[in-house]
């Protein structure tokens, strides 16, 4: 029997690509997850004898005492994902982004391998500089904030390493548009046209089936990687927001991009960053921009005809 892996959040857009990735790798993975997006994205991995699912909270602490000390492997992927939802919800975006973070460390032991997403959020307005791992976190937001907190409560215990996720990208069974490339490239599907503040600022991104990989790499090489910050994403993804829309545009010559002179983004993250430290352990990046640009356009009918994907 393969190492049992227990992943809060994993029928989230990251989780419902990793956990099936996991089963086929051998491992024992039991999901946490309350569901709150009503779509059922892991249906496939219910014939595998190996995965176990439990619809419940990742911040309630009775679940979590009984669960977390089975497992080998903890992956705490359940979060209010993005500035936009942390502003609406402020206190539960504290509760889950922070204080699960420590309620699973309070019942985890020093035996557990813990793997953290953050985001390279936390980088926040860097401008023309590469940000390493080794650059002061200057986050521009809650949920930036929050990401690193929990960070920082994990490594401090000494049983954890931190993945800092570029923008991630692509196709999920648990489908999310509100991502940068996802989100242009759905708009110049549907709408055909973007209007753009601030397209100036820059962002690198990662494709979420490398974002799973990275994961297995992790789980592998736990004990070489324990204790550090990795930035994960693409080197040849470091792209300004009207670059980005200029490549999309080579697949869709109709979309047309009005760049505003007036007006403002509300998102102020402004970044480079660097993914050698990562890239220098044998981990690579696999799918381009480009191949999760075409996904998204082969995908783009079925997505249409989904309402339950608009509004994630």
């Amino acid at each position: 029997m393969g190492e049992r892996v227990f992943i809060t959040g994993g029928a989230g857009y990251i989780g419902s690509v990793l956990t099936p990735l996991l089963l086929k790798k051998g491992y024992q993975v039991t999901v946490l997850d309350n569901l709150s997006f009503k779509q059922a994205p892991l249906l496939e991995s219910f014939s595998n004898p190996q995965f176990r699912f439990i619809h419940g909270d990742a911040c309630d602490e009775a679940l979590i005492s009984e669960e977390v000390p089975k497992a080998d492997i903890l992956i705490p992927l359940a979060a209010l994902v993005g500035a936009p939802a942390c502003d609406r919800a402020p206190f539960l975006a504290t509760v889950v982004n922070r204080d699960a973070i420590a309620l699973l460390l309070k019942h985890s032991s020093p035996r557990q391998k813990i793997l953290y997403p953050n985001t390279n959020s936390g980088y926040g307005a860097q401008g023309d500089g590469i940000c390493t791992e080794e650059t002061p976190v200057n986050p521009v937001s809650h949920y930036g904030r929050l990401k690193i907190e929990g960070e920082t409560i994990l490594l401090n215990s000494g049983r954890a390493l931190s993945f800092r996720l570029a923008t991630v990208f692509g196709i999920s069974p648990r489908m999310r548009l509100d991502l940068l490339v996802n989100d242009f490239t759905f708009r110049a599907c549907h709408d055909r046209f973007v209007v753009l503040f601030e397209e100036h600022f820059k962002r690198n991104h990662v494709h979420v089936r490398d974002v799973a990989n990275a994961f297995c790499f992790g789980i592998e090489h736990f004990e070489e990687m324990r204790g550090n910050i990795y930035n994960l994403g693409r080197t040849d993804a470091n792209l300004t927001k009207k670059e980005l829309c200029e490549k999309i545009r080579q697949y869709i010559p109709s979309f047309y991009v009005h760049y505003a002179k007036i007006g403002e983004d509300p998102d102020k993250r402004d970044y480079l960053v660097s993914n050698a430290k990562l890239e220098g352990l044998g981990w690579r990046a696999e799918v381009s921009l480009d191949e999760g640009i075409r996904e998204m356009i082969t995908a783009y009918p079925m997505l249409r005809s989904n309402s339950s994907f608009k509004n994630v």
